[in-house]
């Protein structure tokens, strides 16, 4: 039977919290690498005029990355900073390539939202609106031709649930029976647009239901409920049964660094915010004494060092040279194309 965030409360036997200290260091590390996003964005030193932080979202990237294997492949959306460092990323080589660098996992090029890395089977993040999802069925028809069991998988955000190239991808992704997992994180806006303003019909997993996929909804406050949801789904996708998986979570900022989220009522942001997935794993490893408060404090503080190394790494790293400007773009031995400063030097230069 299909579970999902709005059934009624089933009693279940106490949980162990023995895996939960792991994935609060892992959601913890990507709380503060966004907020330190948001700081570099603050002191100028980030790239481009726009990005996007995940802050609420926790759960969803590590619940999903923590059960991620070698050989799996997955995209991301605009909003993938956190998705990429559950993955395992490096921090510094990330926030370098948040701030333009040449130390930055694309050598400065892709920013905040298109940073890539195949080592970890990163295919890409896009920042249009569903623009990531098709290529995991390109992934998940290669896996299943080689035949290793590994999946692939494509996080986006509720606005991408109005795209036809989701239900498109889906179809394809059912019909050939393919190792293929769509993630929803659902953080109730898409933008400035709250989801019931967007679609009648809110339970998104019946939509891949419709299209032949294993369907789910989890709630994103505890992230062992999204791990042990997204495992159901991962082990019957390695099968050849594609799934979906919605996690209802809140996006506890704007749209963008830059939005204040005008559109939001002082109450909605309150209720929200007390949904913090990060803040729930905190209280239950502290409420069972798996882990006492200080223990998790001075892990807190190794965490801030570590990802203020990150700023001050991304910092001091160096500015891509204007050569690399073509760089990864043409096909090896192919002529590169004269920059129009470099041409424009080269003409006064004769005179």
């Amino acid at each position: 039977m299909t579970r999902h965030a709005t059934d009624a409360a089933v009693a279940e036997p106490p949980r162990s919290n023995s895996d939960l200290f792991g994935l609060y260091r892992d959601m913890r590390r990507v709380r503060t690498f966004e907020e330190r996003v948001g700081e570099l964005f603050v002191r100028g030193q980030s790239a481009g005029s726009m990005l996007h932080l995940s802050i609420g979202e926790e759960s969803a990237a590590v619940g999903l990355g923590s059960l991620m294997r070698k050989g799996d492949t997955f995209t991301t959306h605009h909003r993938g900073h956190g998705i990429f460092l559950a993955r395992g990323a490096d921090p510094n080589r990330m926030m370098a390539e948040i701030a333009g660098k040449e130390t930055g996992y694309c050598s400065g090029k892709g920013g905040s939202m298109h940073i890539a890395d195949m080592g970890l089977g990163h295919l890409g993040a896009n920042a249009i609106v569903g623009g990531g999802i098709p290529a995991v069925v390109g992934a998940g028809l290669a896996s299943k031709r080689a035949g290793e069991g590994d999946v692939s998988i494509a996080f986006f955000g509720d606005g991408a649930m109005q795209q036809g190239i989701l239900y498109e991808s889906m179809n394809m992704a059912a019909l050939w029976d393919l190792p293929v997992l769509f993630v929803c994180i659902n953080n109730q806006y898409g933008m400035g647009t709250r989801i019931e303003q967007a679609t009648k019909g809110r339970a998104l997993h019946l939509r891949a239901q419709a299209l032949g996929l294993n369907g789910e909804t989890v709630d994103g406050l505890d992230v062992r409920d999204v791990r042990a949801t997204a495992q159901a789904l991962l082990d019957d996708a390695r099968l050849g049964h594609p799934g979906f998986l919605a996690v209802e979570c809140y996006r506890f900022f704007g749209h963008a660094r830059m939005d204040k989220s005008p559109y939001r009522a002082e109450q909605d942001e309150t209720e929200g915010r007390a949904k913090d997935p990060v803040r729930f794993a905190r209280d239950a490893l502290i409420g069972d004494g798996t882990a006492p408060e200080d223990t998790l404090d001075s892990l807190d503080k190794e965490i801030e060092a570590e990802m203020d190394g990150a700023i001050d790494f991304a910092i001091a790293a160096k500015q891509p040279p204007l050569s690399s400007m073509f760089r990864d773009v043409y096909a090896v031995g192919e002529a590169e194309p004269e920059p129009v400063r470099t041409r424009i030097d080269r003409i006064l230069a004769k005179d």
